[in-house]
């Protein structure tokens, strides 16, 4: 046996050598630093990055999005912009519609120390997310930047940096997932209620919510209690707008990380947004801020570590009522039934003059103030010409 163990050896090393060597000639370099520009966070922990298209001056505001599988750019934006888009028959998807967009070919995008060039935007209507935000929404950015670069988000510093595809070495104290990324990323979790159950979700960072369920898995799979009450509660999305409930899980799990009472939205997905029954919903970034994140779609890998806001409080909040911006003006919009502020007479349409004696007409502070569960928000309005004081308090899911 010896004999023929020696000889075995001496065939290896014959044939490897020139596969050793051949390895050797292709070893990935080491990724390196492009740049690193700050960001900015809406409702939900949005990512808003700030970025020049072409040789335009304009600064743009993108949400940045593992939901989105391309680049895309609001049609009043690129109207005003004077760029005009090419019909297609392509289609998109969101959770309220399905529609053809248009494209801008092989263009530019700037963000301070780089340039991304040959990029297809598809042409949507982003009014409505603008109105929800109170920030205009320029664009989205998503797969067809994502897959270039290695991304590194830190919440802590609010900085995104862009590194070259290559070898990283990931930091300590994190964890390392290995999602399916096939434009979107598909991640396995695990959550639970009445019962535990492992199913697969998209990784959203898009989307301003902690977790999105299709009625058809929550249905098909009955592991959420009976004796859990659910909330009415607008959302918007692509497409426009749609009703939800509101509820809270009891443990939601990514990777080894254990979050507890976790809220969560349940809406019928008429539109297979969530790709039912390969995957369960959606997980997005008002539960993801809360690890720093390293996206190496080359690799397959997405490295989570917990930040600083790993311990937030969920947000439990609910007041029945959403705010929008609309052409420098806070109104009112769906008025949940036997919501709080249906109980005291808030309507739909009402204009928002100040809450809590907050008379600075910020969206983002006053969406902040309705966050306050078991707390007493006195809200004034104007309704037909008239001001009016309502008072209420929020009620907690919890």
């Amino acid at each position: 046996m010896k004999y023929c163990l020696s000889g075995i050896f001496i065939l290896l090393t014959w044939f490897c050598a020139p596969t050793l060597r051949a390895q050797e000639e292709f070893i990935e370099p080491p990724s390196r630093h492009l740049t690193t520009v700050p960001f900015t966070q809406l409702t939900g922990g949005i990512i808003i990055l700030h970025a020049l298209i072409d040789s335009h001056p304009d600064t743009l505001n993108f949400v940045l999005d593992t939901g989105s599988s391309g680049i895309s750019l609001d049609s009043a934006t690129a109207e005003y912009l004077g760029m005009n888009p090419v019909p297609s028959e392509r289609t998109i998807r969101g959770i309220a519609g399905i529609r053809k967009v248009n494209f801008l070919y092989n263009r530019s995008l700037h963000f301070p120390g780089l340039t991304v060039e040959n990029l297809d935007f598809h042409i949507n209507d982003y009014e409505l997310l603008t109105t929800v935000y109170g920030e205009r929404i320029d664009g989205i950015i998503g797969y067809s930047i994502i897959s270039r670069y290695i991304l590194k988000i830190d919440y802590d510093s609010m900085k995104l940096s862009f590194f070259s595809k290559g070898t990283m070495r990931y930091p300590k104290g994190g964890y390392l997932l290995k999602p399916t990324i096939s434009q979107l990323v598909s991640q396995p979790m695990r959550v639970k209620d009445e019962k535990a159950i492992y199913s697969r979700f998209l990784f959203d960072i898009g989307a301003g919510l902690c977790l999105l369920l299709s009625r058809e898995f929550v249905d098909d799979s009955v592991f959420f209690s009976k004796k859990r009450k659910r909330y009415i509660k607008e959302a918007e999305g692509l497409g426009g707008k749609i009703d939800m409930e509101l509820t809270v899980m009891k443990e939601a799990r990514v990777g080894p990380y254990k979050f507890r009472n976790v809220p969560v939205f349940i809406f019928d997905d008429e539109y297979n947004v969530s790709s039912y029954p390969y995957m369960g919903g959606i997980v997005g970034n008002d539960l993801l801020r809360r690890f720093n994140v390293i996206l190496n779609y080359g690799k397959g890998d997405i490295h989570i570590t917990p930040n600083t806001h790993y311990s937030d409080v969920f947000d439990y909040s609910y007041s029945g009522i959403e705010l929008y911006l609309l052409n420098g003006v806070i109104i009112v919009g769906d008025v949940a039934k036997g919501s709080p502020a249906e109980a005291v007479g808030l309507k739909e349409g009402d204009e928002v003059i100040a809450i809590n004696k907050n008379l600075l007409h910020n969206l983002n502070a006053y969406k902040i103030a309705l966050q306050a569960p078991n707390q007493k928000i006195k809200i004034i309005i104007r309704r037909e010409g008239e001001m009016r004081e309502f008072e209420f308090k929020v009620r907690s899911i919890k």
